[in-house]
């Protein structure tokens, strides 16, 4: 295992080299034994050892406002080279829009004033709540931080380089980018930007059924009247069963109030512990 020939190669590449050349020393298990027994059982070769990146923290919001995600997406101007930055904070369990500005520029101070005020205005001061967002430098600035500590809002941070990890802010920024009256030539104006926001935050809230909530609004799920629309719907369907018994063979569609949501499932999916964001209530 230490001759030149070898010496970047694993166990069971020796093993598979020697068979090629007619030559047999010993089973895989034997050299990783031999190895091992020897305190050579460690990365070999050259290339860097790879790092394991660790999952991150997996939260489950069982009401609104237990878990918020944010993030921030450059919107195009009519000037080139020259962007307005969206912040956006969803609540996770209702799919809510909760809070959003626009500004010119992308900085901690600014993320911590919409942070306060979207807290405030939700009126849960202190109350446990979780906030996920990427790692980007607003994110991660000393005043939002701080803000985050006074407000009593615990921090949870995707894996570096791991987009995926935020999926919630990711697919409303898609749904807001491909709507139809999006303008694909830029705003003109600041102002211009945050009323064509304004009015889509107000149809993605009030009006869009939101397919990952069982084609509820944000805003039923999150005032609490979902039950009462579900109930009704529910109604409409079995009713049309008893005169169309046939058509329903299989049953009405579901249609269950969600009652949990997951950020980071991963954990949660292999059985192993998971936090909930409701636990110090």
């Amino acid at each position: 295992m230490n001759l030149p020939d070898f010496s970047n190669m694993t166990a069971i590449q020796v093993v598979v080299t020697l068979a090629d050349r007619g030559v047999y020393i010993a089973s895989e298990s034997t050299f990783y034994r031999v190895l091992k027994e020897a305190k050579q059982n460690s990365h070999r070769g050259k290339s860097k050892k790879p790092n394991k990146i660790a999952l991150p923290e997996t939260f489950a919001a069982t009401g609104p406002n237990q878990v918020w995600t944010w993030d921030i997406t450059w919107m195009d101007t009519s000037v080139k080279g020259k962007y307005y930055k969206l912040y956006t904070i969803i609540d996770i369990f209702s799919r809510k829009i909760v809070g959003w500005e626009i500004w010119e520029e992308e900085n901690g101070e600014l993320a911590a004033e919409l942070m306060e005020r979207t807290v405030l205005k939700e009126n849960i001061l202190n109350k446990p709540l979780v906030l996920h967002s990427d790692n980007g430098a607003p994110m991660k600035s000393f005043t939002f931080k701080a803000k985050l500590e006074e407000l009593g809002v615990k921090s949870s941070y995707s894996r570096p380089r791991v987009s995926n990890d935020n999926p919630y802010s990711e697919a409303h920024f898609k749904t807001m980018k491909y709507r139809y009256n999006y303008p694909l030539d830029g705003f003109n104006a600041l102002d211009d930007a945050r009323i064509w926001v304004l009015e889509f935050v107000t149809w993605y809230n009030q009006v869009h059924y939101h397919s990952g909530i069982n084609y509820l609004t944000p805003e039923s799920l999150h005032n609490g009247t979902a039950h009462e629309i579900m109930e009704k719907r529910i109604a409409v369907y079995e009713s049309n069963q008893k005169l169309n018994p046939l058509r329903f063979n299989t049953g009405i569609r579901n249609w269950e109030v969600p009652t949990i949501v997951y950020l980071n499932p991963e954990k949660a999916s292999k059985n192993t512990a998971y936090i909930q964001a409701t636990q110090a209530m």
